[in-house]
């Protein structure tokens, strides 16, 4: 049995994303609101490239990581803003 079998004689070596193939996916990230429903596909779906995968799964995680970064930062923002304003209301 090589290395590059398993015991189910399946193999673990990906095959290799052409540049052709990474131009179509970006591509297909530039287009809004298809490029969230097309990393969801990408990063759960069982039929994509296990490269695509991965890189659909870390840039999930880097698109909640600054949704929870920009949510922090908006709500000290306004509420510093609030503050300003509640306290400067004499005309």
């Amino acid at each position: 049995m090589s290395m590059e079998t398993t015991n189910y004689g399946l193999d673990q070596r990906e095959k290799v994303m052409t540049v052709k193939n990474w131009l179509i996916t970006s591509l297909i990230l530039m287009i809004p609101i298809a490029n969230i429903v097309m990393l969801f596909v990408w990063a759960f779906g069982d039929s994509a490239n296990k490269n695509k995968s991965n890189y659909a799964k870390a840039s999930l995680i880097m698109m909640a990581i600054f949704i929870v970064l920009y949510a922090i930062f908006a709500i000290a923002f306004f509420s510093l803003f609030a503050d300003v304003l509640s306290k400067n209301t004499t005309f």
